[in-house]
C-alpha cells in the first residue's frame, strides 16, 4: 500500500480536521525513493490554545508507526481561527540536491 494514504488516514483517525493538505514534495529531494518527502498542513480544533510544539508532538505521535517509512515531514499545523489569517501554508524551500 502507498504510504500517503496511510498517513492520511492516521491523522483523520486522530483529528478533528476542518482542513488537511498532504504533498508528496519527494520530486523536489535527491534520491530514488517517490515517497520520502511530504508537507502536511493541517487545521483542527484541537490545535486551539496549544503551542506549535505540543501541535507538532501530536502528529509524531499520531504517525509513529508510519515515520521509521520515510525521511522528511514539513508540518504546518494551524487552529481554524489562525487558518483564517493566513491562509495558506509557506512553500517549502528546494533541496539543495534536488531535482
Amino acid at each position: 500500500m502507498q504510504l500517503q494514504p496511510q498517513i492520511e488516514q492516521a491523522i483523520r483517525d486522530n483529528f478533528q480536521i476542518d482542513y488537511m493538505d498532504l504533498q508528496n514534495e519527494s520530486h523536489m529531494h535527491a534520491g530514488p525513493a517517490n515517497e520520502s518527502h511530504f508537507k502536511l498542513t493541517l487545521v483542527s480544533e484541537d490545535f486551539e490554545g496549544v503551542s506549535k510544539v505540543k501541535r507538532q508532538q501530536a502528529v509524531y505521535r499520531a504517525l509513529n508507526e508510519l515515520m521509521p517509512q520515510f525521511h522528511a515531514l514539513a508540518l504546518h499545523t494551524y487552529s481554524p481561527e489562525e487558518w483564517q489569517a493566513v491562509g495558506v501554508a509557506p512553500a517549502s524551500p528546494k533541496c539543495g540536491g534536488g531535482h
